[in-house]
């Protein structure tokens, strides 16, 4: 019984890995690793994009708007 419940962690850590380099190559193929600039925008919308794996290739296009309040004058 308790090799069925490594078996069954396995499965969950390789459809996990796979879930997130589907999310990698959607993140390549949107041009998010091409550019130098890493600001807050950039770097978020692509690990979101990542999180979202497959869910890219039907209609998900996750993007993130970072506006970091600025001090009082």
């Amino acid at each position: 019984m308790a090799w069925t419940r490594r078996s069954g962690s396995s499965l969950f850590a390789g459809l996990l890995l796979i879930w997130l380099l589907i999310g990698v190559v959607a993140a390549v193929q949107r041009g998010y690793f091409g550019s130098s600039s890493a600001d807050c925008a950039k770097v978020s919308t692509t690990v979101v994009t990542i999180i979202a794996g497959p869910l890219n290739y039907v209609g998900a296009n996750p993007k993130i708007d970072c506006k970091v309040p600025q001090p009082s004058e």
